[in-house]
């Protein structure tokens, strides 16, 4: 079949409720370069019309940075590797507050509450219950967190604070997770995403490319993603940082990016997929041909250990090609 005609087929199967399956996806992520803008288009179409012209922007708090027990070998937070990287921890309830408010006039929908830890001890998880309060009753922003794996009670008791959505992210494919971390497994993320799921939490996951997988990792993980049903999904491309085992990976190359965020609309029609770090050094327009590729959401003002652009210089690009905050 003609790979136009075949990207017109799977889209009206996505559209129709029909769906597609890992062989479609697999063919999807070999369509020759040549049909780059075609499939982006259909991608682009899904996007609009089950979700409409709304981009979720969101803005993120790095409560706690560096000196992570894990050894994830991208990340510049880990106990692992000398990256220079400043290290703090938890800030007061008030601090995180401030920042909240800021984040809300600049127009974020949503903030994320984010720890570099394994997991939270009994006191740090008390602490953040504390600021989640606080940041509820003092600036009504929709809250989300990342606080590494859960147990069961932390999750009942984050729905219990009204946050909304969980992020884990998977990283990267089961078969490639060893190559990426050796000290927990790609089990124990699946776990917490299932530990949030069960709670009632609604779920943000997905992972990094550009680690040095192949494409076939990128279909695999595209798959597993797939799976749970995230209400959103978070891409990130891989900003290599001096220190880290991947300083020197070779960056993807573009087609291949837009690829993992055309397919994963077709997967997920009705998920908003965000895209996450890497965005403003990687791509040559901050992601502006990804939010008419099947993307529907941006981190705004800086990651976790990096900036980014200002909120300011992300609504007007939105609004330049007709969508809306």
């Amino acid at each position: 079949m003609d790979p136009r005609e075949f990207i017109q087929e799977c889209k009206e199967n996505v559209l129709s409720g029909v769906g597609i399956n890992s062989k479609d996806a697999n063919e999807l992520f070999q369509i020759p370069e040549e049909y780059i803008k075609e499939l982006a288009d259909a991608a682009n179409e899904i996007t609009l019309e089950v979700n409409g012209n709304k981009v979720d922007v969101e803005q993120l708090n790095n409560i706690k940075k560096n000196s992570c027990s894990e050894d994830c070998s991208f990340c510049g937070q880990s106990a692992f590797f000398d990256t220079g990287i400043e290290t703090y921890q938890l800030p007061t309830p008030s601090e995180v507050v401030n920042k909240a408010q800021k984040a809300k006039d600049e127009g974020a929908k949503s903030y994320c509450l984010v720890a570099a830890w394994r997991e939270p001890s009994n006191e740090n998880f008390d602490e953040v219950c504390n600021i989640i309060e606080q940041v509820n009753k003092k600036v009504g922003i929709s809250i989300e967190c990342s606080l590494g794996f859960l147990k069961k009670e932390q999750a009942e008791k984050l729905k219990e604070l009204n946050v909304k959505r969980y992020n884990h992210n998977l990283e990267t494919s089961k078969s490639k997770f060893s190559e990426i971390c050796t000290t927990h497994t790609y089990e124990d993320r699946v776990k917490t995403l299932q530990i949030a799921r069960e709670a009632g939490l609604e779920l943000c996951t997905g992972g990094i490319i550009g680690l040095g997988e192949t494409q076939k990792q990128r279909l695999e993980l595209s798959l597993e993603i797939a799976k749970f049903y995230p209400e959103e999904v978070t891409i990130n491309i891989l900003v290599p940082i001096p220190g880290t085992p991947l300083d020197l990976q070779t960056p993807l190359n573009e087609n291949e990016i837009t690829k993992m965020f055309c397919v994963t609309r077709f997967l997920l029609p009705e998920s908003i997929i965000k895209i996450s770090g890497g965005r403003e050094t990687k791509l040559d327009d901050s992601g502006e041909n990804l939010l008419q590729s099947g993307a529907n959401g941006i981190i705004t003002s800086g990651y976790l250990t990096m900036g980014g652009n200002k909120a300011t210089k992300d609504i007007k690009m939105i609004k330049k090609i007709g969508l809306e905050v």
